[in-house]
């Protein structure tokens, strides 16, 4: 199982819109762009940050299309395809192989709630409907379905799946429950944390991978986070993740995605307006975002 795809800085880019409300190409083959040139390990295109699930499928492939013209091979692609139908979510990486994908990320999206043995089900359909590593994504935040450890360890044994993106554990011991997941899961499975602000204690703990809402447009700041963590490097991690704080506060306080949107903004990447219902930080928040970004670009 090809471990290396899940590993590193997985960096996460937004799906820019034009002002006719039509997926903005050149923006986001200009996001990629910067992800490419800073040098991550991989990109996380069609995830929570491209908004995926207000994405039409016709939107999902323009956006997929795009972003494989863009990188060109340069970075592994990993793309996001979740849905709430699992026939839906093996089309979707049906596509994604065929469009020139690495790899697959599956999140459990559903209306009713879903229960373990439907999740184990719907993990094997659409991980034998390609031939393409796929990454769990257990992210009970907008799924309302939490994975146990005795799930992820039956999903790990299914072919093709290698790795998961989990949240950040309730008592914030990461060590303990790698250590338990490793015990538990296929030996070659990666596991791997989200919640940007969690990603200096999960990296120094031993998570293989930072699936990261912030290296979507920062990345050099971002990568240089993940090394100084992966080689243990404590004081330089501390640096890095205090220089990042008041993002983190930021993050917290309005959500990542929506404060990604005014990141963009005073970056000179406007990426339109997150997609109805949500609306955008309020504009007093602004001037705290500009603060934040200081010594960060």
């Amino acid at each position: 199982m090809p471990i290396k795809l899940f590993q590193g800085l997985s960096a996460f880019p937004l799906t820019p819109v034009a002002a006719d409300g039509q997926i903005n190409k050149d923006r986001l083959a200009q996001m990629l762009e910067r992800q490419v040139a800073a040098g991550v390990d991989s990109i996380g295109l069609l995830g929570s940050t491209g908004t995926y699930a207000y994405l039409s499928a016709d939107e999902r492939s323009q956006v997929l299309a795009a972003a494989v013209e863009a990188i060109n091979g340069r970075v592994p692609l990993v793309v996001g395809v979740g849905a709430i139908r699992t026939d839906w979510a093996q089309q979707f990486a049906r596509d994604a192989e065929k469009a020139g994908a690495d790899g697959l990320l599956l999140a459990p999206v559903s209306y009713t709630p879903l229960t373990a043995d439907e999740v184990a089900l719907h993990f094997e359909a659409v991980a034998g409907a390609t031939a393409l590593p796929l990454c769990v994504y257990n992210n009970p935040g907008t799924t309302h379905f939490t994975f146990t450890q005795e799930l992820l360890a039956r999903i790990s044994a299914l072919k093709n799946v290698a790795a998961v993106k989990m949240p950040a554990p309730a008592d914030g011991d990461f060590a303990s429950e790698i250590g338990r997941l490793q015990s538990l899961c296929a030996s070659d499975f990666a596991i791997g944390y989200s919640g940007d602000w969690y990603a200096a204690p999960a990296l120094l703990a031993g998570a293989k991978t930072w699936y990261s809402v912030v290296a979507g447009l920062l990345p050099v700041p971002a990568l240089q986070l993940t090394k100084a963590a992966q080689t243990g490097d404590k004081d330089a991690t501390a640096t890095w993740d205090d220089a990042f704080a008041p993002l983190w506060a930021l993050f917290r306080q309005y959500s990542s995605l929506r404060v990604m949107y005014a990141i963009a903004e005073e970056l000179g990447l406007p990426a339109g307006l997150p997609p109805a219902p949500l609306k955008p930080i309020p504009s007093t928040a602004r001037e705290a975002v500009a603060q934040a970004l200081e010594g960060l670009v």
